[in-house]
């Protein structure tokens, strides 16, 4: 059962909530920066960081039926829809860059939500999942939203990408600071050490993939994987379309 809108929205308005929105918020710039010109999907509960694409031509939240939606504007336009996440309501190869954040560590089949996701991610597309880290002390503390549902490692990360048709190219760790409210004041320094004196300690995981198949879609909107081929060029850690590289899915890279 996934986590209320309510629950969501609490949490992200109190101080563990904060520190959770800024870690993320830089990881993301530096990965995608602005995403300018793309096409943006935010997938589960995405509103705290969507602010962040000043630079996107269009961005849009979806949000699980299971959890409930909130209204989430930019220039006067509500941009968010309350979606099946087995039946994303958009047509294939829709956006440049989609974001999963708290989507799919409560999905009923993980595999199916992110065949969907592929399905509207363009040929040249990114997509980024964020997700509970197994072994994290995040993922055992219930107060927060990582604490409920399937946390994941690395190894379950790519296997899942793979399974339909992604292939890794960056990843990266965070939030090493428990979430206890009196070690807060200390997150920007654990964050600085954290990677290098305790990786397993990490609460968030995030990995970067690229699309490396084509979508044959079926009647019902589901997706249909077929191999295309390994590409001229094998992603490394994550860059921008827009710009110069950016190492920021912290420059640690995919496994051979």
């Amino acid at each position: 059962m996934r986590r209320s809108i309510d629950d969501l929205r609490t949490f992200y308005g109190e101080p563990t909530g904060a520190l959770v929105r800024r870690v993320l918020a830089r990881r993301l710039d530096d990965a995608w920066g602005e995403a300018e010109g793309c096409d943006v999907l935010g997938l589960g509960y995405v509103t705290p960081w969507l602010d962040g694409f000043v630079g996107a031509r269009r961005v849009i939240a979806a949000m699980p039926g299971g959890q409930g939606a909130e209204q989430w504007a930019t220039a006067g336009r509500n941009r968010t829809l309350l979606v099946d996440e087995k039946r994303l309501p958009f047509s294939a190869g829709a956006f440049d860059r989609i974001l999963l954040v708290h989507a799919l560590e409560e999905a009923d089949d993980p595999r199916a939500l992110l065949t969907e996701a592929v399905r509207a991610l363009a040929p040249a597309g990114r997509i980024i999942l964020a997700t509970a880290a197994r072994g994290g002390m995040w993922a055992r503390a219930e107060t927060t939203p990582f604490g409920h549902g399937r946390p994941f490692t690395r190894g379950q990360l790519e296997r899942l990408v793979r399974e339909v048709g992604l292939e890794p190219a960056a990843w990266s760790q965070a939030l090493y600071v428990p979430p206890w409210r009196p070690l807060l004041p200390m997150a920007e320094g654990v964050e600085q050490v954290g990677r290098w004196v305790f990786p397993g300690a990490a609460g968030l995981i995030m990995l970067e993939a690229t699309r490396q198949s084509y979508a044959r879609i079926r009647p019902q909107g589901l997706a249909q994987t077929v191999l295309a081929g390994r590409p001229a060029l094998t992603p490394s850690p994550a860059s921008r379309d827009h710009g110069p590289p950016a190492h920021a899915l912290v420059g640690e890279r995919k496994r051979p």
